[in-house]
């Protein structure tokens, strides 16, 4: 960012508000279109297809934040370099692909296996998809001497070698067009609605989805707007970060694993709590220390909590759903975890805008901000009764 930007730290805040709207404009998107690639899904039963095209868009625009991110243009606009701001639009575009794709490539599961494969397969999955990242994070050697853009282009191949397997390997089980169902476009909005209203009959469980939406929209907000401020408040140079988001990746995966146990043990009301206070520790130490060294230890209980939220809320989604809610309570939690991950960004952004001539301490007072999220979903989640 200070490549891009300079040391103003006026401008910084402004290029932390302008990423933190960017991440909200890419959830947005998805928010409104998700619904209709369900319906797609149930008509056609094109899977594949769709991820082929929706993939080579992202890897298309990811290649271009490199092309971008590598011209200057000596023009800005809103006080952004013209290049950042191409660069950013072209995130926006390319994460709207990326997790429209994931929309299709996770309905794809019942045909990888038989019911009783289902839990091996996506364990299997996140662990590769863990693993994944850690390799990614290979490209970013480009980088240590600056020219960080130079990241972009290596990585927009990788996703594209990685992707042809699936590509080539797996096929569609297509609906003959005689056989599809008159669907109208507006049928995946209405299932929403009437699932959102059917599960206020089922309070324990409909307090718990507000409770996780505040805790993830926390969560989701800290892993999105984590470089930008370890970079921004705390001088992480390009080195440093890389290894603090390898250290967070791995304590995901422990997190995760360590959890299953935990949930086991204690049961998932009790784990989710846990999870939430190690997510409210993290968040003050970060906002609050000046020591890089204390912001690797929140670094490390941020990606521990990231695993863990993965493991006990979708365990307690399961023991309060009854089991022939359960598909429409998990289409709902999903739904609800991309609309959390507009709010918390858009408050980021905000605050850092309207501080954004104190410099660091806006960032600071923003983090802080994802704290009183995490309290309220605490709160809430804690109020609930454990039976239905």
């Amino acid at each position: 960012m200070d490549e891009t930007l300079g040391t103003n730290a006026e401008k910084q805040q402004l290029a932390s508000t302008f990423i933190s709207y960017a991440n909200a404009l890419a959830s947005i998107f998805l928010v409104i279109f998700s619904p209709l690639f369900g319906v797609w899904i149930d008509q056609t039963g094109y899977k594949k297809k769709m991820i082929v095209w929706f993939a080579s868009f992202s890897i298309f625009f990811t290649f271009l934040m490199g092309i971008f991110g590598g011209i200057d243009f000596n023009q800005s606009i809103a006080g952004i370099p013209l290049s950042l701001f191409l660069v950013v639009i072209s995130f926006v575009i390319a994460k709207f692909f990326y997790n429209s794709s994931l929309i299709f490539y996770d309905a794809m599961m019942p045909d990888l296996g038989k019911p009783k494969d289902m839990p091996l397969i996506s364990g299997f999955g996140v662990a590769i998809g863990y693993l994944g990242t850690i390799m990614g994070l290979v490209v970013y050697v480009l980088v240590s001497d600056g020219g960080y853009h130079k990241a972009f282009i290596p990585t927009a191949i990788l996703y594209l070698l990685f992707s042809l397997p699936l590509f080539f390997v797996n096929k569609d089980r297509v609906i003959p067009k005689e056989q599809r169902a008159k669907v109208h476009f507006l049928t995946g909005y209405k299932e929403i609605l009437m699932t959102f209203k059917e599960m206020k009959k089922y309070k324990t469980i409909f307090k718990f989805m507000i409770a996780y939406f505040f805790i993830n929209d926390a969560l989701a907000t800290t892993i999105a707007m984590m470089a930008v401020y370890a970079t921004v408040v705390l001088s992480f140079t390009s080195g440093q970060f890389i290894l603090l988001y390898l250290v967070s990746t791995v304590s995901a995966i422990i997190g995760s694993f360590i959890f299953g146990y935990i949930t086991r043990a204690i049961g998932a009301k009790k784990s989710v709590s846990i999870v939430a206070v190690i997510m409210i520790v993290a968040l003050i130490i970060a906002a609050a220390t000046p020591f890089q060294g204390l912001f690797w230890l929140a670094g490390s209980m941020f990606g521990i909590s990231l695993g863990a939220m993965w493991v006990t809320s979708r365990t307690y989604i399961v023991e309060l759903s009854p089991p022939e809610k359960q598909g429409q309570f998990f289409g709902l939690f999903a739904f609800s975890g991309k609309v959390s991950s507009i709010i918390g960004p858009a408050i980021y952004g905000s605050i850092t805008f309207a501080l954004r001539a104190h410099g660091p301490l806006a960032s600071r007072i923003a983090l802080l901000s994802l704290v009183a999220m995490t309290i309220f979903g605490l709160i809430v989640h804690i109020s609930g009764k454990k039976n239905i």
